[in-house]
């Protein structure tokens, strides 16, 4: 294995400039198993909004998003549920999804107090990033589904 950091060479084509003006994230889709338990968790324990629900009896699916802000200005979570799968296998190619905290350890807290309720479970405290100064923690959502909490630097 190599332990010399990735040196990345791009070509001039490479190089153009990105149309970022017209480009940014909308959402992450989650597959869950109960979706009220899902909105509860993002919701009362993670402090976001609902925002829409989408009901698609002939298609088996319902949406829910959730998120900080207005889709119209803020990256969201879809929440899917497949009629009748109340959980999936999420793999090993899934990383986390990360979420900004005014304070890791009290959003730690929050998760553990709520966990009888509305399921999750802090799966590392918080604490300074390896090789950092930066603190984090990272907790589970009722699916299993990986967040990482990072405290907004003060």
């Amino acid at each position: 294995m190599n332990s010399r950091p990735l040196q990345l060479r791009l070509s001039r084509a490479d190089q153009r400039k990105p149309i970022r003006k017209a480009m940014r994230i909308l959402h992450t889709m989650l597959r869950v198993g109960d979706l009220q338990r899902s909105i509860r968790f993002y919701t009362n324990v993670l402090g976001m909004k609902m925002l829409r629900t989408t009901d698609r009896p002939e298609q088996k699916y319902t949406l829910a998003f959730v998120g900080y802000g207005d889709e119209s200005e803020h990256a969201v979570l879809e929440l899917t549920y497949n009629y009748g799968v109340d959980r999936y296998d999420l793999g090993s190619g899934y990383g986390h999804v990360a979420i900004e905290v005014p304070d890791a350890a009290a959003a730690c807290a929050a998760v553990r107090a709520a966990a009888g309720k509305y399921g999750g479970k802090v799966t590392r405290e918080a604490g300074p990033v390896k090789g950092g100064t930066t603190v984090i923690a990272f907790a589970e959502d009722p699916d299993g589904y990986k967040i990482e909490l990072i405290e907004r630097k003060r």
